[in-house]
């Protein structure tokens, strides 16, 4: 019979996953933040002062990053199972 309790994650799991999680959460709030104050009446001169340009630019490189972290994740997950399967052939 098969051990049917579940392994704990990894803390190397867990930190990926946070890390997708606020990486994407950030890019997708600053995508909103950016929507929300050309609604609001902000002229396109104003989005260059202040923190106007990080907050354009931090979907530029967020989701891609989060991209490459989902893959990251997904990858340590697929190492993890396998040799959970490999250890109960066994």
């Amino acid at each position: 019979m098969t051990n049917q309790t579940p392994r704990p994650v990894s803390r190397i799991e867990r930190v990926l996953a946070y890390m997708v999680a606020s990486v994407v959460g950030l890019s997708i709030l600053a995508f909103i933040a950016v929507i929300a104050a050309t609604a609001m009446g902000v002229k396109a001169a104003q989005f260059g002062q202040g923190i106007w340009p990080s907050v354009i630019v931090l979907p530029t490189f967020g989701l891609p990053v989060g991209f490459l972290l989902v893959i990251a994740l997904m990858a340590t997950v697929g190492v993890r199972r396998s040799r959970e399967a490999r250890r109960d052939r066994e």
